[in-house]
């Protein structure tokens, strides 16, 4: 038998063909399905429905990466050449700290790639198949396009399907699409060029049934699905590398060329004064070590670590380190509406009635609030027959039922209907009482024809009762009276309650109708029918809440300096009136093009698609491809992007995201996966304390720099001098190693437990492409590294003039290295205040490191294992006295040029102030 001609049709266009003709294109049958012959040939063609794996580095060179960098590169040659010169405790304190680097950054990649695996386990499921004319369960795995495959409630969607028949079917599709409702879906054929969310006749892998049945033909497997699309773009998004990593890669190069350099003309200094070349190569080696920061890697690792720590207790669990600095240049935050700035929980919040209009407090489904009236009273439900016979109608004509298993309330069901009886149950009615005492006897389940639900109800001995819900059209058509306040019946209004329905739903509302008829007979629904003259009690409009912090974080965000963008697979309407209602949508964005669709971001080039990125603030039906391009053209621009997210569908723009954040709570373990910050409290409030923390992250990194250099580069200047004079080197290799890593340990890392300054988020953010130093702080460190120089010289020069040994005359010098450092420390605590004002124990840390510190000097100075070893000596009080007077000298010096500083920064800010709006949308500019 010959293979069948499978068809070219692309899975994007099956929903525009009727059922037929996707039967016949497919080759299949609607009643028997394939046959397990033809399936098992098709599986050969077409391989099995599972994501394809992609293989990742090995863990070879994985490790190798790890000394892949300029510092390390110096170091290990460094090193190497101290090992071939016979000083061993050179070398092992170089390779230590080499392989101790190395073993951190390997650790932290260890899960980079799992995001990929957990989209491969998400489409792993069993399935209801009709093969044969047999219907019986298979492996998801082993579907095959034109498989006919079954689906009820509960049942997660194995592939892409093309429905042919459904019952009342509703699909949750908000991991794919955004949509915060469940879908329902029908056969009808749609338009090509109908986007994914609004294909009604389709379901996608990876979602689910929620109600409801139907049977669908297999039209894509595998990478063909949309969930396949997702995996590619996942693959393919690249890893973005954060603005801590590109300023210490620059800094490291431009830092790896100086030492280089400087230790190049050491060497070639000593060789034209004719001194010993062994002797000059050691010195240039010397000097090499001394130069480099050690202690760099370490104190990077340590001040992420204690940010991680400190947003951990704060909600935010921390991925990726590097991603605490991120957070903290963050510019825009690109963020998803559903479950992210919304609670992910339909609330009822206005009720209409023919006479008046009620507000419903409290959000989500826990049943804790009341209705009010314009006034903001409590109103007493049997005061008002309309309303309480709306919500009556609305909790009792429902399938939905509440559930609290100790971690909080849900609803089982569909969340609409979930909705409106967490709304009576607020009023203090009691739906269940109301069950036994009515019970239901018959009912008329939703569908997209009729548009509306209706339960028949025992009321008496031969008595019964209709309850009703729908959409406004359907149940104006159904109802003849409308119920006044006192429960006496009018004739029906039809143009004032569409009127109330069209305000509602312009804010963003979806809008229910409810009706009731009493005094029918048993046999009132019979045939499927609902027989006219109801009479209408109200309008119920809901909407999933903004979260009770989303208004606040947002300002927060935008006095910081930050953009907030809502990219969300949700309607338009619906998205805008979020928006507005949490401040990302401000009294002023009603101009064209700041609330955009997916349909209009497909005509854009790549310039507008570039423009509408910076412009627009809400991006409303995008699909998972569009996500990703928007994070993309937003950091083509300049900016640090975090994403937040919570679906599937989110995925690809939080790996490509400079941050991506997705929700713990709600999230998908594919959302996890691919992000470096996830919330365990799924607030958006937490993003704006975890962007504090960065932003302190990166002071605290940015004054351990600031620290640590000076002593770094005022050590290789005393060696270059000396060579250059031809002086005796006033400090030993072994003396700069000790310098290095103790005070590196003990006094440098202290700063990384540095609190975070007052104003702190009143700062814009920085600028995406300002240097790791920026020249003020460049200016300091070269001060500080002269002054280091000069004062080493003299107190070197000064022992020796005055009969100390060479050996008390180094060990003065380099217990000056050592005050000094200490000293300039508390100044370094702040780049821009005085210690006085930060506080002297603001952070008692600072004080426990230079405490250990001292105690390591005096075991350095006077133990004579150490004075072996180091070739110290003791030295006198007088030689202390001389030092500690240095010490006091250089702080003195950098408070002025800090004070100096401070001057001229707060006049040009005030200068700067005058031409920038505070508002986000002017500060962006500076991008």
């Amino acid at each position: 038998m010959s293979a069948p001609a499978m068809p070219t049709l692309t899975n994007a266009e099956h929903h525009s063909l009727s059922a037929h003709e996707v039967v016949l294109l497919l080759e299949t049958d609607l009643s028997s399905g394939l046959s397990e012959a033809e399936a098992d040939e098709r599986r050969e063609r077409f391989g099995s429905n599972s994501l394809p794996m992609v293989e990742g580095e090995g863990v070879v060179l994985r490790i190798l990466r790890q000394f892949h960098h300029p510092l390390i590169y110096v170091l290990l040659a460094a090193g190497v050449i101290t090992a071939l010169l016979r000083e061993p405790v050179d070398s092992s304190v170089i390779f230590g700290v080499v392989l101790i680097n190395a073993a951190v950054g390997f650790i932290q990649e260890s899960k980079a790639e799992a995001a990929l695996e957990s989209l491969r386990s998400l489409v792993r499921t069993s399935a209801r198949v009709v093969r044969g004319a047999q219907e019986r369960a298979v492996a998801s795995e082993d579907l095959v396009p034109g498989d006919l495959v079954v689906l009820e409630a509960g049942d997660k969607v194995p592939a892409d399907l093309r429905l042919v028949r459904q019952h009342d079917l509703k699909v949750n599709e908000s991991a794919l699409t955004g949509e915060s409702a469940p879908v329902r879906k029908d056969e009808v054929a749609l338009p090509v060029d109908t986007p994914v969310a609004d294909r009604r006749n389709m379901v996608y892998s990876g979602t689910f049934a929620t109600a409801g049945s139907g049977a669908g033909i297999v039209v894509a497997t595998g990478a063909a699905t949309e969930l396949g699309e997702i995996h590619r773009l996942v693959g393919a998004a690249d890893v973005a590398t954060t603005p801590l990593t590109e300023k210490l890669a620059k800094f490291s190069k431009t830092l790896t060329v100086a030492i280089l350099a400087l230790a190049a003309a050491t060497f070639g200094v000593g060789l034209l004064r004719r001194q010993d070349a062994v002797d000059t190569f050691t010195a240039a080696i010397a000097l090499a070590v001394g130069a480099i920061p050690e202690g760099l890697p370490a104190a990077v690792t340590i001040a992420l670590a204690i940010g991680v720590a400190r947003m951990a207790k704060r909600g935010a669990v921390i991925r990726r380190l590097p991603a605490v600095e991120t957070l903290g240049g963050t510019t825009v935050i690109c963020s998803d509406k559903t479950g992210t700035l919304t609670e992910n929980q339909m609330t009822v919040q206005t009720i209409w009635t023919p006479e008046n209009t009620f507000t419903v407090t409290g959000t989500g489904y826990a049943p804790d609030g009341f209705i009010s009236d314009r006034h903001g009273a409590q109103v007493p439900i049997g005061g008002d027959a309309a309303l309480r016979w709306c919500l009556l109608a609305g909790a009792c004509c429902n399938d939905a039922a509440l559930s609290n298993d100790g971690g909080g309330w849900d609803v089982v069901g569909d969340p609409t209907e979930g909705a409106m009886r967490v709304a009576a149950v607020k009023a203090g009615l009691d739906p269940d009482r109301f069950a036994a005492e009515c019970p239901r006897v018959d009912a008329i389940p939703f569908s997209s024809e009729r548009q509306y639900m209706a339960t028949l109800h025992r009321s008496g001995q031969n008595d019964h009762l209709i309850l009703a819900k729908g959409s406004v059209e359907r149940m104006l058509d159904l109802c003849t009276s409308q119920m006044a306040t006192d429960g006496t019946l009018r004739p029906l209004q039809r143009s004032v309650v569409m009127h109330a329905a069209e305000t509602l739903t312009a804010r963003g509302l979806r809008v229910l109708a409810t009706g009731l008829r009493s005094g029918v007979g048993p046999d009132a629904l019979h045939a499927d029918t609902i027989p006219e003259g109801l009479v209408f009690t109200g309008l119920q409009a809901m909407l999933d809440p903004p979260r009770p912090a989303a208004s606040s974080a947002v300002a927060a965000c935008h006095s910081a300096g930050i953009a907030v963008k809502m990219i969300t697979g949700d309607h338009a309407n619906t998205a805008a009136s979020v928006a507005a209602d949490i401040g990302v949508l401000g009294d002023d964005d009603n101009m064209p093009g700041v609330v955009l669709t997916g349909a209009d971001l497909v005509g854009f080039g790549a310039e507008q698609y570039s423009a509408a990125a910076e412009r627009a603030k809400v991006f409303a039906r995008v699909s998972p491809e569009q996500k990703l391009r928007l994070v993309e053209a937003l950091q083509s621009r300049g900016h640090v992007v975090a994403m937040t997210g919570d679906g599937v569908n989110d995925a690809p723009a939080l790996r490509q995201a400079s941050i991506g954040v997705a929700m713990g709570r709600s999230g998908t373990e594919v959302a996890k996966d691919a992000a470096d910050m996830v919330l365990t409290d799924d607030d958006f409030a937490t993003i704006e304390a975890a962007i504090e923390e960065g932003r302190g992250v990166f002071d605290n990194l940015t004054k351990f720099i600031t620290w640590t250099l000076p002593t770094n580069l005022g050590e290789g200047l005393v060696i270059l001098v000396a060579i250059a004079t031809g002086a005796t080197l006033p400090i030993l290799p072994t003396q700069i190693l000790w310098i290095n890593m103790t005070t590196a340990i003990a006094l440098g890392l202290m700063l990384a437990f540095e609190p975070k300054e007052p104003g702190i988020m009143a700062r814009l953010p920085r600028d995406p492409d300002q240097p790791l130093l920026t020249g003020a702080l460049v200016v300091r460190i070269v001060l500080v590294s002269a002054l280091l120089v000069i004062s080493a010289g003299w107190i070197f020069n000064w022992e020796l003039g005055n009969g100390a040994s060479l050996a008390e005359a180094r060990t003065s010098a380099v217990n000056l290295f050592v005050v000094v450092e200490a000293f300039y420390l508390f100044s370094c605590r702040s780049l821009t205040h005085s210690v006085w004002r930060i506080g002297l124990l603001s952070n008692r840390w600072v004080l426990v490191g230079v405490t250990g510190q001292a105690a390591a000097q005096l075991a350095l100075t006077y133990l004579p294992a150490m004075n072996t070893v180091f070739g110290t000596a003791p030295i006198s009080t007088d030689a202390w006295s001389r030092i500690f007077a240095v010490a006091v000298g250089v702080s003195i010096v950098v408070a002025i040029d800090k004070r100096l500083r401070r001057n001229r920064s707060m006049g040009r800010r005030r200068r700067r102030t005058s031409h920038w709006s505070s508002s986000p949308d002017s500060l962006i500019r500076r991008w």
